[in-house]
């Protein structure tokens, strides 16, 4: 009987860790640090069956019967996601009632009409580093953190001292090397905090988000719980991914010179770099976690009732049979991108279009102003964050002129 591999919590090298079980099968089984065996969906075809299936769902405190019978503890990597509640750990008419709040705050016009004050964020953001004496800085912390935590904060309506402190328990929350007592004492902190954010907002009342989840409790559409976890929720979604994002980019364009002069000259259009990332470096390596609410027949496996199942958004990006043989080269100028960094079906990421806009004025900006910008170490130097969940870098060193 092969022994069933088990997930590399530092992510050291996570595209060949995906290869080497993308040749095992598109559905294979893993074990998930914190000793979870789940199933593994490896290819574009079975990621978007199985997000397209209604027998899979997002809850686990009513499909997951090792976290029902408390085998599971919410320290483990998986009980965090199934503990929470919120749109993302929900189920059928349970998802669209938590969704729905939520949604008026991701609009395509309240989107762009955060564009203003996206410029204003990338322009500061800009001229603080032009002052860095020795024009040697870390770009992931000075540049691709600051913005989106930023943005997301002024949707949410949450001020810079919680905003600190959001940001650095949902950091460690994502780190897949983080022992249970670690995880549990995170959650609790950013629960704690986001609390108190909402209290503030009660007695402050403003047109945010926080607002509208307020609003929601108010009307007896969402319990007290579920307006400080989809605020958690929005925290770690909403910085996370755009910060790898913009993280992966910028390493990108600095590695092919050519695709950097061709977007500066207009000869390639910055949404296709912003694509092109996302497919290339998906933000989420892998996408937990769904189960089976009855037995399900995929790429010849049986999944069965109640088994845990993640999804390898990563691995989709380089999919073969979706992107050929050059779908490990990143190129911006390919004819076709398609990708699922941001999901697939009824859980696709509301703050898709917001990381997209993000992208395509900070990208364009940073580059203009510093145009020469060079990594200061080889690239084979740059260390992962260490999660199976999330996908940049530790930090970015430039120098950036």
């Amino acid at each position: 009987m092969n022994e069933i591999p088990i997930l590399d919590p530092t992510a050291t090298d996570i595209h060949a860790e995906l290869a080497k079980l993308a040749a095992l099968g598109p559905v294979i089984q893993v074990v998930l640090p914190g000793g979870v065996t789940a199933w593994a969906a490896m290819t574009t075809a079975t990621i978007k069956q199985l997000l397209t299936d209604t027998r899979v769902s997002k809850d686990g405190r009513r499909h997951w019967p090792a976290y029902r019978d408390g085998r599971i503890s919410s320290s483990n990597l998986l009980g965090t996601f199934v503990a929470s509640h919120h749109m993302l750990s929900a189920y059928g008419s349970d998802h669209r009632r938590l969704r729905k709040p939520v949604a008026p705050a991701f609009t395509h016009q309240r989107t762009q009409s955060l564009r203003p004050r996206i410029e204003a964020i990338t322009t500061t953001l800009i001229e603080q580093l032009a002052t860095t004496p020795d024009g040697r800085v870390d770009l992931r912390e000075a540049f691709a953190c600051p913005l989106p935590i930023q943005v997301i904060c002024e949707l949410m309506g949450v001020d810079a001292d919680h905003a600190a402190v959001m940001r650095a328990c949902a950091d460690r929350l994502l780190d897949t090397t983080q022992s249970p007592e670690q995880i549990a004492a995170s959650f609790v902190t950013l629960g704690e905090t986001v609390a108190a954010a909402v209290a503030r907002r009660r007695d402050n009342p403003a047109d945010d988000l926080t607002m509208m989840l307020v609003n929601a409790q108010a009307n007896g559409d969402l319990t007290e719980r579920e307006v400080t976890d989809t605020l958690m929720l929005m925290i770690a979604a909403g910085h996370e991914t755009t910060a790898n994002l913009l993280d992966h980019a910028i390493v990108a364009l600095l590695g092919h010179p050519t695709h950097r002069a061709d977007a500066l000259a207009g000869r390639l259009a910055w949404e296709d770099v912003t694509e092109e990332a996302l497919r290339h470096q998906a933000p989420l390596a892998y996408m937990p976690v769904r189960f089976a609410i009855e037995d399900i027949d995929l790429a010849g496996v049986c999944i069965r009732q109640g088994d845990p199942i993640i999804v390898s958004l990563a691995g989709a990006g380089r999919d073969p049979a979706v992107h050929g043989d050059t779908a490990d080269e990143f190129d911006p100028a390919r004819a076709r991108k398609d990708h699922l960094a941001f999901g697939y079906g009824v859980h696709h990421c509301l703050g898709a279009p917001l990381a997209r806009l993000e992208a395509e004025i900070a990208l364009p900006a940073l580059f203009r102003r510093f145009p020469d910008m060079r990594l200061a170490i080889d690239p084979a130097s740059l260390e992962p964050l260490p999660s199976v969940i999330v996908n940049g870098h530790r930090e970015i060193p430039v120098h950036l002129t």
